[in-house]
Order: C-alpha cells, then structure tokens, then sequence
C-alpha cells in the first residue's frame, strides 16, 4: 500500500515556520528588555544620599532608581511572557494555512499521478492562478502528459498495424494448408504449388519480423560499433539489389556521389541507403527516373540525396510517410512491409541526424539525409 506524504510534509513546514516566529519572538523580547533596561539606566541619578518622599516616605534616591529598574523590566518580562505564546500560535496557525494553500497545487499533481493509467492519459491539471514554481511544475506534468498520450498512441498504432500485416502471411499459409488438406486428389503438383505459396508467405513474414527488430534496435539507440563510414560507398550495392527490378520497368537511374564520410553502425547506415534506393525503385513508375546523390555540404555535414518520379504524394501525407506501416501510395503490385522510412528516421536521429522529405513536382519524392561529418 502507498503511503501519504503530503500532510508529513505540511506538519514539517508548519514546524519550521513556528519554530522561526518563536525565535525571532524570543530575539525580539530579549532585545526589547536590554532596551527598557537601557533606558531606565539612562534617567540622571540624584546625588548620592539624596532622599525622596515616596508616600510620605523617606526613601534613598538610588534604592527607589533600582526598584524603578526591576519594576520596568517586570513589566516588560511580564508582557513579553503573555505576548509570546500568543505569536508562535498566531504563526502555527498561519503557517498551516498558508502552507496549506500552497501544497495544495502539489496535492492535485500527486493525486493526479496516482490515478494515471494508460486509459486516463488524456486527464490533465491545468492549474489555473499565479503559483509560480508550482504552476511551472503543474505545466511541466502536463506536457509529460502529452508526450506520454502521444506515445501510447504511436505504441498502440504500431502494435495493431503489426498484428495486421502478420495476419495476413499467417492467414495465406493457414488458408493454403486447409485447402490442400481438404482436397483428398491433391497430387505433387498441387503440393508443391502450396509450398511454394507458403515459403513466399513465411519469406514476406521473416522480412516483417526483421524490419520490427531493426526499427526497435534503432529506436531504442542499441548501435552497434561505431566506425568511420562512407556513404558514397554504400550507394553501389544498394543498387546491385534492384537493379533488375530497376532494368525490367526501364527506370533511368543517375548516381553522383563524391565522398561522404560518418561515424556510425555500417550495418544500419547501409540499411538506410538501402531502403531509400528500395522506395526510389519499388514506388516509381514504369519508365520514370531516379537520382542518387552524396556529398559534404558547408556545415561539416554529410547529406545523402535520393530524387525519384512516382505517383503524385499529397504535402500533408509526407510527415506520414515516416510512420510504421505507412505508405503514400497505395499500388498493386507494390510489396514490402511499410517500415523502409521509419527505419530510415529511427536510424538517422540514432546517429544525430535529420532527415526530411518533400514532393516532387509531377509526382515523386525526394528525401534528404543529414549526418555529422567526420570531416
């Protein structure tokens, strides 16, 4: 069970606060003493053995100077004695109100925090008034709150998207077998054409799966070791991976690179080169183009360059298109898994980088990568 702490913490202040107006109480009292004392001290003195008549009463001039003296400072003492309990419990009672008041800000963040949960993220504090700090810590927790919401929302996107694309190899394999299966004049022929079928959708699985650990591996900044790389040199075999695919629908492809060299993982570095020649290839049209291009810009950055023609994108969908499972055009024919630009980001902002994307004009996209140079 949670334990309180608000109220230990308000006695504790309260505390303080009275134990503070009691000394200064005190200070005040004795200081107030030395000052009637002071003064009377201060009163001319009659020459020694004068007499004065105190009710008719002879009496010594220097006894009735002391008796003056005591009775001052009695009184005072007296007063101060009845005054300063009156002050420490004026100040306890004000500081519990007061400090009340100001924890109590602290208490609905607390209380706030207690009954979080991921179904209640969108519940915040809002303090209204001038609390100064308070209200700074109030504000502060809200956006926590908002960066936590906005988490939760991207995890649970991503899971069911994941869930999704899964299904479906799982779904081809499973709907394969009970076909087969079902079929009592299924012959080799027919075996083998399921196996095949299968093996394509256990492939198409196998490359979700992989994508998934590399884009958490990238996320999470679990590099590998860090050594100098050149992007330039990346680029070669990145197209000798589509280049039939990129001869078979005539895609006219320009490579200009100069050197580019960065300090990273060679392995995530190339799956970013990798996946943008992929998309620059794999979402193109028939007989369109593509451009690759690295290079070292003015601010001791590298930047990798990748311009290809396409379907129109919408300006709006672009940011989108760095989402799991997003993609910005939808065509038959089309594969992969929807993680090529997350992995992308993910590795990039792993590596200090920027990346950003933006629509061609006739359709198209170019995205750009920006890494520190080792230069």
């Amino acid at each position: 069970m949670t334990r309180g702490h608000g109220p230990e913490l308000r006695l504790r202040l309260v505390a303080l606060c009275t134990v503070l107006a009691a000394l200064v109480s005190a200070l005040l009292l004795w200081l107030g003493w030395l000052l009637v004392s002071g003064v009377v001290s201060a009163v001319p003195a009659l020459p020694s053995g004068t007499t004065v008549r105190v009710r008719d009463q002879p009496v010594p001039a220097d006894a009735l100077g002391r008796a003056l003296a005591d009775a001052a400072r009695a009184d005072m003492l007296r007063a101060g004695l009845v005054a300063f309990p009156l002050v420490v419990a004026a100040a306890g009672v004000l500081s519990w109100v007061v400090v009340g008041r100001v924890l109590r800000p602290l208490h609905q963040v607390t209380a706030m925090a207690r009954r979080l949960s991921a179904e209640s993220l969108d519940e915040r504090i809002a303090l209204s008034g001038a609390h100064g700090e308070v209200t700074e810590l109030a504000e502060s927790f809200d956006a926590m709150l908002d960066r936590l919401s906005a988490a939760f929302e991207v995890q649970a996107r991503f899971v069911a998207n994941a869930s999704h694309e899964l299904r479906t190899p799982l779904s081809v394999m499973r709907t394969e077998v009970d076909v087969t299966l079902a079929d009592p004049a299924a012959d080799v022929a027919e075996l083998r054409r399921m196996a095949q079928v299968v093996r394509t959708a256990t492939y198409r699985a196998d490359a979700l799966i992989a994508g998934l650990l590399l884009l958490a591996r990238s996320e999470s900044g679990a590099a590998g070791q860090i050594v100098p790389v050149d992007l330039a040199t990346l680029v070669g075999p990145a197209l000798a991976a589509v280049r039939g695919e990129a001869e078979e629908r005539g895609l006219r492809v320009r490579v200009s690179t100069s050197p580019a060299p960065v300090a990273g993982d060679p392995a995530l570095l190339e799956r970013v080169v990798g996946n943008l020649v992929e998309n620059a290839v794999r979402h193109n049209v028939d007989g369109g183009w593509a451009e690759i291009s690295t290079a070292v810009d003015g601010d001791r950055c590298v930047q990798l360059r990748v311009v290809s023609s396409g379907a129109p994108v919408l300006v709006d969908r672009v940011e989108e298109l760095f989402e799991p499972f997003r993609r910005g055009v939808d065509r038959a024919g089309v594969g992969g898994s929807g993680l090529g630009l997350s992995i992308v980001r993910a590795v990039v902002l792993a590596h200090r980088g920027t990346v950003h994307a933006d629509p061609e004009a006739g359709g198209g996209l170019a995205v750009t990568v920006r890494l520190p140079s080792t230069t």
